[in-house]
C-alpha cells in the first residue's frame, strides 16, 4: 500500500469509528423498548428528521448512480429524474408528513408503517400489516443489495481490491451499527452522513469545474457532444462488439442523438410518485417530535435534496469533460465521483470526501435493514404469530430478520457489473406502487376499506413485477418506467374494491374525521395510553 492509499484508508477508518461509536452510544436507550428501537420514542427533532429522511432516501445512486448516468448519456435521463425526485420530495413533506404523524398516534400509536395501515382499519387479524411487511421484506432485499454494490465498487476503484470481499466488508459494518443502536443510531448517523454527503458533492463539483478550466471551457466541450446537454435529446455512445464505448484519438465516439420525447420525460418524472410509498422516508414522519415541526423539516429537506441532486448531475456532466475516456460502460461510469476525488484532492481529503459515498450507502441500507426488521417482528411476529410477545422477544426477531435481509442483500450484490441506478429503480417502483396510493388514500379518503387496501398493495407489487419483466422489453409505450402504470393500477384497485365492499365501521370513520382536529390533548392522550399499555405488559411479564 502506497502513502496516498494509507491516508485515504485512514480517513475512512476514522469515519467508521465515528458511526460505530454513535451506534454504541445509543444502544442502551434504543434497547429500552420497541418504540425507542424502531422510531426513537417519537422524540427526534426537525433537523435530524429532515437530514435522516433524505440521507436514507438518497442511497448510492446520488453519488454514484446519478453522476454515472449523466456521464454516460448526458443531461436528459438524470436531469428529468432529479426534477421528479425534487417535486416528489416537496409533495411528500407537504401532503403526507403532518397527517401521517398525527394519524399514526391516533390510530393505536403505530410505530411502523405496516402497523399504521392495520390500525387505520382496526384490523385485529393484522392481515393488512402482514401483507405490507412481506412486500417490504421482498423489495428491501433488493434495495439493501444496491447499497452493498456501492461499497464494493468504492473499495475496488480506490484500492484495486477484489470487489466481493470489499462489498461484504461494507455490508458487515452497516449491519453492526444497525443491529446495536436501532433507530436513534440510524437517525444520528444519518445526520452526520447527510452533512458529509452535502459537503462532498460541493467540494467535488467545484474542484472538477476548476480542473476543466472553468464553466465556459467545460460547456464548450460538452456542447460538441451531440445531444449531451439537451433536455429533449439523449446522447448515444457508440459501442463496439465488446459492449465498450469506442474511443477515437483519445475522445469518446457518439452517434447522432436520440429523441427524448414526452413519454420519456413523464417516465422520469414518475420517480417522484415513489416517495408516497417509501417506508424509509415515511417512518421519519412517525418519529418526529411534533407534527408542528414538520414545516421546518420540509424546508431543510427540500433544500438539501435540490442542491444535492444538482451537484450530483453536474459532477457527471463535468466529469465527461475532465476525464472523457475514463469509462467505457454505464456501470464503470458510476465511479466518476471517486476518480475525480482521487485526481483533485490530497489523499486524506480524498478519504474524507469518498466517505460520503459510504455515508450514502450506509445511511440507506441501515434504514432498510431496520424497517425490514421492525415490519417482520412487530407486524408479523407480534401481530400474528405471538400476540403476547414481549419487547425483548420482538427485538430478538427483529435482529434475526436483519441477519436474513443482510445475507439476501449480499446475494443480490454479488454481481459487480450491476448498475446501481437500475437496481434502485426496480425496488423504488415496487415500494412506490405498493404503498404510495395506499398512503394517500389512507390519509385523504374516508371510504377506503381494508379489502381495498390489500387489493391495492398486491396490485401494485404484481404490476411492477409483470411490467418490468415482461412488458418493458417490448418497447414503445411499454418502455415507460413501471412505477407510473403500477401506481395507477394500484390506485384503481383500491378505489374499485373499496366501493364494492361495505364501508368501514363507525369507529374507523370517526377516527378519520377527527384525526386532524386541532386538539393537542388527543395526541398526548393516545401516546400516554400506549405507554401505559406497554408498562402494564412489562409488569405482567415480570410477575
Amino acid at each position: 500500500m502506497n502513502t496516498g492509499d494509507f491516508w485515504v484508508l485512514f480517513a475512512m477508518l476514522l469515519y467508521f469509528i465515528v458511526v460505530l461509536t454513535i451506534g454504541f452510544v445509543y444502544a442502551k436507550r434504543s434497547n429500552s423498548s420497541t418504540s425507542e428501537y424502531f422510531i426513537g420514542g417519537r422524540k427526534v427533532g426537525p433537523w435530524l428528521t429532515a437530514l435522516s429522511a433524505e440521507a436514507s432516501d438518497m442511497s448510492g445512486y446520488l453519488l454514484m448512480g446519478l453522476p454515472g448516468l449523466a456521464y454516460f448519456t448526458g443531461a436528459s435521463d438524470a436531469g428529468w429524474t432529479a426534477v421528479g425526485l425534487a417535486i416528489g420530495t416537496y409533495l411528500n413533506w407537504k401532503l403526507v408528513a403532518r397527517r401521517l404523524r398525527r394519524y399514526s398516534v391516533v390510530a393505536g400509536n403505530a410505530i411502523t408503517l405496516p402497523g399504521f395501515y392495520s390500525n387505520r382499519f382496526h384490523d385485529t387479524k393484522n392481515i393488512v400489516s402482514t401483507v405490507a411487511a412481506l412486500i417490504i421484506l421482498v423489495f428491501f432485499c433488493v434495495y439493501v443489495g444496491s447499497c452493498f454494490v456501492t461499497c464494493g465498487k468504492l473499495f475496488n476503484t480506490l484500492f484495486g481490491l477484489d470487489y466481493l470481499p470489499m462489498m461484504c466488508l461494507g455490508a458487515i459494518i452497516v449491519f453492526l451499527y444497525t443491529l446495536i443502536g436501532g433507530y436513534l443510531s440510524v437517525v444520528a448517523t444519518d445526520f452526520v452522513q447527510g452533512c458529509l454527503m452535502f459537503f462532498a458533492l460541493i467540494v467535488v463539483l467545484v474542484g472538477s469545474i476548476a480542473m476543466g478550466g472553468g464553466v465556459e471551457n467545460v460547456a464548450a466541450f460538452l456542447q460538441n457532444i451531440p445531444g449531451f446537454l439537451s433536455g429533449v435529446e439523449i446522447a448515444v455512445p457508440v459501442l463496439g462488439e465488446d459492449g465498450l464505448q469506442i474511443m477515437n484519438d483519445n475522445a469518446p465516439v457518439f452517434d447522432m442523438p436520440a429523441e427524448y420525447g414526452l413519454l420519456s420525460i413523464i417516465s422520469m418524472l414518475a420517480w417522484g410518485l415513489g416517495y408516497f410509498g417509501m417506508p424509509q422516508v415515511l417512518v421519519r414522519f412517525l418519529g418526529i417530535r411534533s407534527a408542528d415541526e414538520i414545516k421546518r423539516s420540509r424546508v431543510i429537506a427540500v433544500t438539501w435534496v435540490v442542491v444535492s441532486l444538482f451537484c450530483a448531475i453536474c459532477i457527471g456532466l463535468v466529469g465527461r469533460a475532465v476525464i472523457p475516456t475514463a469509462f467505457a460502460t454505464n456501470s464503470a461510469a458510476e465511479n466518476v465521483f471517486i476518480v475525480l476525488s482521487q485526481i483533485m484532492l490530497p489523499s486524506f481529503m480524498c478519504g474524507v470526501v469518498v466517505s460520503g459515498i459510504l455515508a450514502a450507502s450506509m445511511s440507506s441500507s441501515s434504514s432498510y435493514l431496520l424497517i425490514a426488521g421492525s415490519s417482520v417482528a412487530e407486524n408479523i411476529f407480534r401481530g400474528v404469530i405471538k400476540k403476547d410477545a414481549t419487547d425483548a422477544q420482538v427485538m430478538i426477531v427483529a435482529r434475526i430478520t436483519l441477519i436474513v435481509v443482510f445475507l439476501l442483500g449480499i446475494f443480490v450484490a454479488a454481481d459487480e457489473n450491476s448498475v446501481i441506478f437500475f437496481v434502485v429503480s426496480y425496488a423504488w417502483a415496487g415500494l412506490g406502487a405498493s404503498f404510495g396510493p395506499l398512503t394517500l388514500c389512507s390519509l385523504y379518503w374516508r371510504r377506503l376499506t381494508k379489502q381495498g387496501a390489500i387489493a391495492g398493495m398486491l396490485a401494485g407489487t404484481v404490476s411492477v413485477l409483470v411490467w418490468h419483466n415482461f412488458l418493458t422489453p417490448l418497447g414503445g409505450i411499454f418502455g415507460i418506467y413501471e412505477l407510473l402504470p403500477a401506481f395507477l393500477i394500484s390506485l384503481l384497485c383500491i378505489v374499485v374494491v373499496s366501493l364494492l365492499t361495505p364501508e368501514p365501521p363507525a369507529e374507523v370513520l370517526y377516527e378519520f374525521d377527527h384525526y386532524m382536529d386541532d386538539d393537542p390533548a388527543l395526541e398526548e392522550q393516545a401516546a400516554q395510553t400506549s405507554v401505559a399499555v406497554e408498562k402494564a405488559a412489562a409488569e405482567a411479564v415480570g410477575e
